[in-house]
């Protein structure tokens, strides 16, 4: 199991996390509170990072439509966040897809809603 999650970098040798640790760093270092970042977290919070991501993929694949096409789709990801509770934060990150006609019907129908629960309420005030 542990030879999993090795990866290979360019000289051949092998790597306990495939995500770059440079990258990582600098996502830290965003952070105000963050002033230095030891080598240790570093790593650990790369392979954290890939164990999350390996298991939204794989409860995403299993609950999803991708048992049945053999592949894992935006919307799979989506309907896990919204519909998951342990994965509920994510559902700003990884909203359902929308068409763009659909969202301005919506923005239509609402304004509407809005112009019309307004004048209703000027014509009470009369």
């Amino acid at each position: 199991m542990a030879d999993a999650a090795v990866g290979k970098d360019k000289g051949g040798e092998q790597r306990l996390v495939s995500l770059p640790l440079s990258r990582i760093r600098v996502i830290m270092k965003s952070s105000p509170e963050v002033s230095s970042i030891n080598q240790e977290a570093l790593v650990l919070t790369a392979k954290a990072t890939e164990l999350f991501v390996q298991y939204l993929a794989t409860y995403s694949y299993r609950h999803g439509s991708g048992k049945e096409k053999k592949a894992l789709a935006y919307s799979d990801l989506s309907n896990t966040a919204e519909e998951s509770e342990t994965f509920q934060f994510l559902a700003d990150i990884l909203p359902k897809k929308i068409l763009a006609s659909k969202y301005l019907k919506t923005l239509k129908r609402e304004e509407d809603e809005n112009d019309n629960g307004e004048s209703d309420g000027d014509e009470a005030e009369s």
